[in-house]
């Protein structure tokens, strides 16, 4: 049997997303389709513009049997650790392919990279040299490639494409990963007339645009309960100034040194909005993303102890299940290698526990027909009746 593994943020679903899946439905008829998914942050460092649970039922809606929750310190980090996390999961799933979108849609190309990165030892030398030189990480991986290969890579999907099969490779794990050429640009904020990037959608959300002809019809209903009230990062910020400028821990955390720290509490009463913020404090070496993602650890207290000690997935968590997918669960579980969890239990998992607090926080601001903080108890996992 085929477990076919897909791995997104659906922030939010749209034709993109559906494009990907089909044609992996396609190329792998009658599987076991598995979601890895974040829930209610994002890699970005920004909450997701629909909650967990919408998130989840529009998974099932558009056919996948089981959608597992990527915790939150892994669904928040930059692309490697993220695709450890995610690549765990799905090993302990038992998924057996693995697909996802790429600008490059060569696979070659990318385990070229990702043998480069693992094991030639000339490329490490080469990304400090280059962010000696002020370079930040990105730029510097992307140098030190360059250098070795003649070849690049920039583009936000290859590069978490090339961490996936370095996690999987690196662990020795029979997935075999399968790419589909992404055909709109990931960063864009312009509408087009079909494929559209999540950025852009999520902006025309915020202006007001009509989305329709960006998403399937049933992912508007959800869109639509949220119109009136798109959370982004800015709504968050007057609880980061109230930290800011009254918290005077010690704490060090990911992507915030107790420098970049210290100079984010020094401008924040200079400033008035969230962009200010880390425009106030970025430079050529720190990029905009790593400065979000450190001020969502700093507002969750993610701290740099706390990561440590969350450094390894510890359960898998169910949120949505179809029949198929159940059926599937049960043949499994006796033999996987991470505990499943179904029933929320926060006391024993420090991991599932902090879940709950990014939860409580991503509540703050969230204002929608579902209490996302009783959700948490009560409604996971989301069963698919197909009967």
């Amino acid at each position: 049997m085929k477990v076919v593994g897909i791995i997104a943020e659906f922030n939010p679903f749209h034709n993109g997303h559906m494009y990907l899946f089909n044609k992996t439905k396609k190329m792998f008829p009658d599987a076991i389709y598995v979601l890895i998914m974040s829930g209610n942050f994002t890699q970005r460092g920004e909450p997701s513009i629909l909650d967990k649970r919408s998130k989840t039922e529009i998974a099932l809606k558009a056919g996948f049997d089981l959608v597992v929750e990527l915790p939150f310190p892994f669904a928040t980090a930059s692309s490697d650790a993220f695709a450890d996390g995610a690549i765990k999961l799905a090993h302990a799933l038992g998924v057996t392919d693995l697909v996802f979108g790429s600008e490059s849609d060569d696979l070659t190309y990318l385990e070229e990279m990702t043998d480069i990165e693992l094991y030639d030892k000339s490329f490490d030398s080469l990304v400090r040299v280059y962010l000696a030189s002020g370079l930040n990480y990105p730029s510097a991986r992307s140098q030190a490639f360059t250098d070795i290969t003649g070849k690049s890579i920039s583009l936000p999907n290859d590069i978490l494409a090339s961490s996936y099969l370095k996690a999987i490779k690196k662990n020795n794990y029979s997935i075999t990963a399968h790419s589909i050429k992404r055909t709109n640009d990931y960063n864009s904020n312009q509408l087009e007339e079909n494929i559209s990037s999540a950025s852009s959608i999520r902006k025309a959300l915020i202006d007001g645009n009509n989305i329709s002809a960006q998403v399937p019809d049933f992912v508007i209903p959800y869109l639509e309960s949220i119109e009136n009230k798109v959370i982004t990062n800015d709504d968050y910020f007057k609880y980061l100034k109230y930290k800011l400028i009254t918290d005077n821990n010690d704490n060090s955390y990911p992507s915030l040194d107790k420098s970049l720290l210290n100079k984010l509490k020094k401008n924040i009463t200079k400033v008035t909005s969230y962009d200010e913020l880390i425009n106030s404090v970025k430079t050529k070496n720190i990029t905009y993303r790593k400065i979000a993602r450190g001020l969502l650890y700093y507002l969750c207290d993610f701290t740099t102890d706390a990561r440590n000690k969350m450094s390894d997935i510890t359960y898998i968590r169910i949120l949505g299940i179809s029949d198929n997918g159940r059926n599937y669960l049960n043949k499994i579980k006796k033999d996987c290698s991470l505990p499943i969890i179904s029933k929320f239990t926060r006391e024993k998992d420090n991991m599932l526990a902090f879940e709950y607090k990014t939860t409580v926080i991503y509540s703050l601001e969230y204002n929608n027909k579902y209490n996302v903080i009783d959700d948490e108890f009560k409604i996971f996992p989301i069963r698919k009746d197909e009967k």
